[in-house]
């Protein structure tokens, strides 16, 4: 594949995108708690005082991990999401890396989550703020794999 169609050309590729990616975000932050939990059990609940640090780290991984692996995150998975490089390409590594490092990022204030909301429902390819910053972007699964 060399690019990914135009929104305006193929809408499908970007139908329902946002209602998508919520319902991918809440069952992506069903895991991370879970997987947190899972981290300050282990630690006999000590970690509980640097919570956000391990929250963080624990959100990070598992994006990172995920996006690397599969091209998608578990709730990306669920809805029939991919996340591509605008050219069509899959991401790499350090592109997952820094996507997941960026989105964490936003998540820790409100204007960064703010911004990304608005990017999504603005702009034609519906990208969030980190899509917009990495050049990527969320795309009907079914219609690039």
């Amino acid at each position: 594949m060399t690019a990914l169609p135009d929104p305006y050309d193929d809408p499908a590729f970007y139908d329902d995108l946002i209602p998508k990616r919520f319902l991918a975000w809440v069952v992506d932050l069903a895991i991370t708690l879970i997987l947190v939990v899972l981290v300050l059990a282990l630690t006999g609940f000590i970690a509980i005082f640097i919570l956000p640090l391990v929250w963080m780290g624990v959100a990070i991984t598992y994006r990172t991990l995920m996006l690397d692996r599969f091209g998608a995150t578990a709730g990306m998975m669920l809805v029939a999401l991919e996340w591509r490089r605008l050219d069509g390409r899959q991401p790499d590594t350090a592109l997952a890396l820094w996507h997941s490092a960026i989105y964490a990022l936003s998540m820790s204030f409100i204007l960064g989550q703010l911004v990304s909301v608005l990017l999504m429902v603005m702009t034609p390819y519906k990208q969030g703020l980190n899509d917009k910053i990495l050049g990527t972007v969320i795309v009907n699964r079914s219609l690039v794999s």
